[in-house]
């Protein structure tokens, strides 16, 4: 049995393990009406589904892409509830081989949604396979091995593809453009968060005031996912420690103990940041010499922490490393060095700019 992970960095990552998924789905939007945010997305998808809908035909398959946690899947599942039909969900990793995929389609019903996760990472014979079921509802079946092998055709029902990627750019040309539309998905504002929050809220049967959601949503990095994760372990502190109610001073003693600072930076955040600062004197340095200094694997420095902390405008990504901005010097109560002014760095008699997004 797997247990969620309570370590206080865990609240503000948007990945998740199975143990989540009840609580995760009891929160999740049925319908676009429901849906808070993305509105631009929302407006734009509405059409293609009606649209469908009204000349009585499969919607184009649809690819939504953006950051971890931010509604996705919610979306997915929302396509399928609106055009009353099957959701299927498998994901990238998943779909190793064609055969795989070929036993996934061969048993959809007609109008059915199949929805890949991190499609970026589907297999390349899988991926080749899907070409021809996106376009054609057909499918080839190689039976046999060698020059014995025969291809089978197999039809299958028309249905609907959504794809969900982080990484957009990691598709390949021929698999993105056999996508009818493509959608987006941006990190949150605080008030979207804020409303999020209280339909959570009123969902979980948690009693919490305006104030304490807008102090949770402020420290939820513009991502519902993580938003919903704090609230509920605000409940769990307001539940033991206090009487149940949460207002802004439980909310805040709550997310001390779980080491989320008023801009949602975790533990491991503020060492990459104190790393690079009290270490390295504010850079550049390497990701890979920044990761042995906090202890972690540079995957997790730049998939987990990087993205934000860029984000935020505390890390530049230089020519020649990473780079501490004045917002990171002042964050850790320290005085920014005196050639650290207008955005604009001077390293080692070089100027280099945080919007090169450029990697050592």
């Amino acid at each position: 049995m797997e247990y969620e992970d309570e370590s206080p960095e865990s609240q503000v990552t948007a990945s998740y393990l199975r143990s989540d998924g009840e609580i995760e789905a009891s929160l999740r939007p049925k319908s676009l009406d429901d849906f808070i945010g993305q509105p631009r997305v929302r407006e734009q998808l509405a059409l293609v589904l009606r649209g469908a809908k009204q000349r009585g035909s499969t919607p184009d398959h649809v690819l939504l892409s953006g950051p971890p946690g931010l509604g996705k899947t919610s979306m997915a599942m929302i396509i399928a509830g609106e055009l009353g039909t099957a959701l299927r969900l498998t994901s990238g990793p998943a779909l190793e081989r064609a055969g795989d995929l070929a036993a996934m389609l061969s048993n959809l019903v007609e109008g059915d949604v199949l929805f890949i996760d991190e499609i970026h990472r589907i297999a390349r014979p899988a991926e080749e396979m899907l070409y021809l079921a996106m376009e054609d509802f057909r499918v080839d079946v190689v039976v046999g091995k060698g020059p014995g092998a025969t291809s089978i055709p197999l039809d299958i029902a028309p249905f609907t593809l959504v794809g969900a990627t982080t990484r957009s750019g990691a598709l390949t040309g021929p698999l993105r453009d056999r996508f009818g539309f493509t959608g987006h998905m941006d990190f949150y504002e605080p008030p979207e968060l804020l409303l999020i929050l209280q339909r959570s809220a009123h969902i979980l049967g948690v009693e919490i005031d305006v104030e304490a959601a807008a102090e949770i949503a402020g420290r939820s990095r513009g991502t519902p996912r993580i938003a919903n994760r704090l609230l509920r372990r605000v409940r769990d502190y307001a539940e033991v420690r206090a009487d149940g109610r949460v207002n802004r001073a439980i909310a805040r003693a709550a997310l001390e103990v779980y080491d989320v600072d008023t801009l949602g930076l975790d533990r491991l955040d503020r060492a990459v940041l104190g790393a690079l600062v009290r270490s390295f004197g504010g850079g550049p340095v390497g990701v890979s010499t920044l990761a042995v200094a906090v202890g972690e694997e540079s995957a997790t420095v730049e998939e987990v922490c990087e993205p934000f902390l860029v984000r935020a405008g505390m890390i530049a990504r230089t020519p020649r490393g990473r780079v501490a901005t004045a917002a990171a010097w002042e964050h850790l109560g320290l005085v920014p060095p005196p050639d650290l002014v207008f955005g604009a760095i001077e390293v080692r008699g070089r100027e280099s700019h945080p919007t090169l997004d450029l990697f050592d």
